[in-house]
């Protein structure tokens, strides 16, 4: 490798040409960093003071080997993001002097032929730059002042058109522009084909400009090294459609996620989000079974990705053909089920291979849902739901496959339990559902329940039937009775009184009687509306407490059968279930260091606390110590003489101590699960210690990492 200092636009000048090779992130960078590199060149134009400015490093390796009579192209590794921002910012100043020369060798001819082209070059080797796929059509456009293809690049546009308007409007010299490009300085690094590294080298670049993806790193890591032939077959074959699949927008704000979801369905474990590479990484190792025959375990696994890539397009972002299936994920999006997608990715490949039914996948995503919605309306923590879906498919039965989703739901703690119909339904009545995030999700969900023509939703606003408004008219009052405040505050954002309406404005504060009749235009009434979420309102005489309890409970009992609960009769579910730990019949007398005086407070303080931090904590006497549970251990009590001595079953690197008390005993003979241990002797040193069980617990519960 060699490293050199050089001037921007020296270095493009006595460049032949620089070629993004097909394995590289597209073009982009935003109007952000667009904007900084603009006041960084008129900041250095500026200022006579200010000779040189860095903008970071162009590596590259040749392509091929020169000759005398021809330069081999530059395959750049890192450096696209500036190189294509700079080569705009030059179109847009050449187009900007036409015929003056504000700066000596900026006039237009001279800024298109010493960097933006190799005048007497054709074809591609005419462009100083090719950018790989929609850039390069795009980016060669502009230079040529051609017209933009039909699918152009977005980013290439966007910022073209942003330095056209600075240029245009910012009040700065075109002169000035010229000497803050003339002082952009760059380290030229070349790379040695057969002695360097460039994917050890592209991995340790990417601490500068715009962070690549966890996405771009993984492409360049499967293609990088390839030959070129076949790296060029697999890119066009199974990366591109990828890429037109999400398309640009998408491609760059989900195909990360899509990849942690891919990489949970193969390993079992949810990846860390900045830790997706590394984790895709790891697994082509492992999924390596003949070393010798690497070729095909790449395309193996690139044809792999494009697969799961086409079953996440048509979940996440509606390109399912089939009309149920795009509704049934069309409503989960709408609840932002991310977590979700890992167990919904192996439904969805099982069904494209004919391993499960269309009618067993679409009643298993209406599980998923009903699941996450009961969850949401009866607030149980959502902190569990990641490992819940993460490890879903361990519990999959397929040659009984919907039954045995079903049993897993049924099966699940209490922490991360399907809630009942009796509990649904009756959090149901009484929860503020106008401030729920997808309050258009649940009235779609009621109103179109059961229609063969759905109704539009979209088209109506809420209405609340009592109004929001704390000076009620005196009718109100009167309908409501003397404690109208307390039923007002009582009721107001809850299932009985929110409906929907297309005439919000023309009901306002209005009474009861009014907004069901309308007097004056009888066929904006909720009497003839023709929602099903209004019928039987025309027929009340008045709206009060009573009206307002007596609707939320009917339509609750609706929602019970749109967000249906899994039922299988008890001998099957019994199948199912895991065989019960023998009863011990160990109790606290078995502990007779717990029965001391100097120890009892302490652990009944201590216990206490702990069976206080979730509903689903169990306590368990052993033989020789004290379990606590929530789906395992999660601290054991080791009974001794003069303290309690607690193991946490969590890793040592990953406790939070700050007062450095706990003990790393991994690998050690003890009793207890886990590998952190502490002593609790003291009640004024319980506070802390439960904060460190506290830890241990939220691990279990899907909460103690990065989700």
């Amino acid at each position: 490798m060699k490293a050199t200092e050089a001037k921007l636009l020296d270095f493009l000048k006595k460049s032949p040409q620089f070629v993004i090779p097909i394995y590289q992130r597209t073009y982009s960078w935003t109007k952000k960093e667009c904007r900084q590199l603009w006041e960084d060149i008129v900041r250095c134009g500026s200022s006579d003071k200010i000779t040189v400015h860095f903008v970071g490093s162009i590596v590259y390796v040749e392509s091929g080997l020169s000759q005398v009579t021809h330069q081999s192209p530059l395959l750049v590794i890192d450096g696209q993001q500036r190189l294509t921002t700079v080569s705009l910012l030059l179109a847009a100043l050449a187009k900007a002097v036409a015929e003056d020369e504000p700066f000596d060798g900026f006039s237009q001819r001279k800024i298109k032929n010493y960097y933006l082209l190799n005048p007497e070059e054709s074809g591609e080797r005419h462009f100083k730059l090719l950018l790989s796929q929609t850039d390069k059509a795009s980016l060669t456009a502009i230079v040529n002042e051609g017209d933009l293809p039909q699918h152009h690049s977005l980013r290439i546009a966007e910022n073209y058109e942003w330095f056209e308007k600075w240029i245009a409007e910012d009040n700065v010299e075109l002169s000035t522009l010229c000497k803050g490009l003339a002082k952009l300085v760059v380290v030229d690094i070349a790379l040695t084909r057969d002695q360097d590294n460039p994917q050890l080298i592209f991995e340790s670049m990417n601490s500068t400009g715009k962070e690549l993806s966890q996405a771009d790193l993984i492409r360049n890591f499967i293609l990088m090294g390839l030959e070129p032939d076949f790296q060029t077959r697999l890119y066009e074959q199974f990366w591109r459609p990828m890429e037109l699949e999400f398309g640009q927008e998408a491609y760059g704000t989900h195909f990360d996620g899509f990849m942690r979801y891919y990489l949970t369905v193969k390993t079992g474990e949810l990846p860390n989000i900045n830790a997706v590479y590394d984790a895709f990484k790891e697994h082509s190792q492992s999924s390596r079974t003949n070393a010798s025959d690497d070729k095909s375990h790449i395309e193996s696994l690139v044809r792999e990705i494009r697969d799961y890539a086409r079953h996440f397009c048509a979940m996440a972002l509606g390109s399912e053909p089939d009309a149920d299936l795009k509704l049934a994920f069309h409503d989960l999006r709408e609840l932002k089920v991310d977590v979700a997608y890992p167990f919904l990715l192996e439904l969805y490949h099982d069904y494209k291979t004919d391993s499960l039914t269309k009618t067993d996948l679409l009643a298993s995503v209406r599980l998923v849902e009903a699941y996450v919605f009961r969850r949401a309306i009866c607030a149980i923590p959502t902190n569990s739901m990641n490992k819940t879906f993460a490890t879903f498919t361990k519990a999959l039965k397929k040659d009984r496959y919907f039954e045995s989703i079903q049993a897993h739901l049924l099966g699940l703690p209490s922490y991360r339990r399907f809630p009942t119909d009796d509990e649904f339904h009756r959090d149901l009545q009484i929860r503020d559902l106008y401030n729920f995030r997808s309050r258009s999700y649940w009235l779609r969900r009621l109103e179109n329940h059961g229609r063969q023509e759905r109704a539009m939703v979209d088209e109506y606003t809420i209405e609340h039937i009592l109004p929001q408004n704390e000076n009620l008219s005196s009718k109100w009052r009167e309908a409501l009775g003397l404690d109208w405040q307390r039923v007002q505050k009582t009721w107001l954002h809850t299932l009985g009184n929110l409906t929907l309406t297309a005439y919000n404005s023309d009901y306002s504060d209005r009474a009861f009687d009014e907004k069901r009749d309308m007097p004056d235009t009888p066929e904006k009434g909720l009497k003839q509306s023709p929602l099903n979420l209004n019928l039987g309102l025309g027929m009340l005489q008045t709206w009060d407490e009573t009206a307002i309890k007596t609707r939320a409970g009917k339509l609750a009992d609706l929602a019970v059968s749109v967000w249906l609960a899994p039922v299988l009769p008890r001998d099957i579910l019994d199948v199912y279930r895991p065989k019960a730990d023998a009863v011990t019949e160990y109790t606290i007398d078995d502990h007779p260091h717990l029965l001391a005086e100097s120890l009892r407070p302490v652990f009944e303080a201590f216990r206490k606390e702990v069976l206080a931090l979730d509903p689903c904590v169990r306590e368990e006497f052993l033989k020789l110590w004290v379990a606590y549970k929530a789906e395992s251990n999660f601290v054991d009590i080791v009974p001794q003489a003069k303290r309690l001595r607690l193991t946490l079953n969590l890793r040592f690197a990953d406790v939070n101590d700050p007062k450095g008390l706990c003990e790393d005993v991994t690998g050690r003979g003890r009793w207890g699960s886990g590998d952190v241990q502490i002593g609790l002797s003291k009640l004024e040193d319980l506070p802390y210690v439960i904060g460190l069980v506290r830890q241990s617990l939220e691990l279990q519960l899907g909460n103690g990492r990065d989700a």
